[in-house]
Order: C-alpha cells, then structure tokens, then sequence
C-alpha cells in the first residue's frame, strides 16, 4: 500500500483544471443563457441549432436538461469554478489535505458518471447532440481521469494487491486509455447517426 505522501503538484494537472474549468464554466454560462433565451421565446431556433443532429434546443427542452429540478449547467457552473480553484490553488503551489483529495475524487466521479448518463440520453432516448453539452463531456473525462491518478498517485487510497499489474499498466498507459475513452465515444456517435452522417456523404 502506498504511503500518502501530500506532495507539491507540478506538471500539466494544475493546467488540465484549469482549462478543464474554463472551457466548462464557458460552455455551462452558455447553456444557462441559451435555457433563459428559450424561456423568454418559447419555440425559438438558437446559434448552436446547426443541424437535424447538431442542436442545442433539442436537448436542453428535455426533461433530462433538468435531472435534479433545475437546469443542468447550473451544476457545471458550481463544479467547474471549483475545479478552476483547485487548480489555481494547486499551480500557486497548495499542498492540499487528504479528505479534500478524497472529496475531489468524489465530486469528479459524479460528474463523469452524470456525464456518460447524458451521453446514453442524448444517443439513444433524445437523438440529438448539443454541442456545447459535448464540450463538457469532452472536459469532464480527462478531469476525472487524472484527478483519480494523481489520488492513486499520491497514496490517499491504496491499490489493492490484486490490481498492481493493473496499476502498473495505467500509470504507464493514462493518455492511451483516456485516447481509447474518447474513441468509443466517438465511435458510438458516428454509429448512432450513422443514417445521417452517410446521408451527407
């Protein structure tokens, strides 16, 4: 079991949240105006409208928009801020306690399993993309992902015995598998509007 070591973060992590946080606070401000602009005028085609696939208000009109009682990018505006804070904090040279690690880990997890939720919805129950939406699919998987390696990494929860061989091959292989991550994604789409994209073609 790793020892936890509470180490000064360098490298790119303190950089992937805060491009992470940017690009998601930037693409959940977006949604909440363009929510408020469909409110106001109830039936109106937005910017981000650009296709029968490609559409925001397809999306954002639907009840999964709403999962928890209110608009979905008000969670992004919350979570990505912290996460542009965590990474300010930890770039200025923050060594950051083991319970806030662990809380992190938590928040992240939830985002990234709200997320593949959306994207199931958005396949097969919705049939539409929304592009910023997608945006935040794109900045929520690496969030998650590194954030978990860095909490492996540092030893604020141990790798079980069982798994070393398997930890072994994620610590050398992060940017292979978040790379295989984005392909099934990507091929899922392509193979769910498939009718679509070969009709263009």
């Amino acid at each position: 079991m790793a020892k936890a070591q509470n180490l000064k973060i360098t490298g790119f992590y303190p950089w992937l949240l805060i491009v992470g946080g940017v690009l998601g606070l930037l693409a959940a401000a977006i949604l909440t105006y363009e929510k408020i602009q469909l409110l106001q005028n109830p039936g109106s085609q937005l910017d981000c409208d650009i296709n029968p696939i490609i559409a925001c208000g397809s999306v954002i009109t639907t009840t999964q928009a709403d999962a928890f009682g209110f608009p979905n990018p008000f969670l992004g505006i919350a979570g990505f801020a912290m996460v542009l804070t965590v990474g300010i904090a930890l770039l200025a040279g923050a060594r950051l306690a083991r319970w806030f690690w662990l809380s992190l880990l938590a928040g992240t997890t939830f985002g990234v399993l709200f997320v593949h939720w959306l994207i199931f919805e958005s396949l097969y129950t919705i049939g539409s993309l929304c592009p910023y939406c997608m945006l935040v699919w794109a900045v929520t998987i690496p969030i998650f992902w590194y954030t978990k390696l860095e909490v492996f990494k540092q030893g604020f929860l141990p790798v079980p015995a069982r798994l070393e061989r398997v930890w072994t091959f994620v610590r050398r292989h992060p940017v292979d598998i978040l790379i295989a991550w984005y392909l099934i994604i990507i091929v899922l789409i392509l193979e769910r509007f498939w009718y679509y994209w070969s009709a263009l073609v």
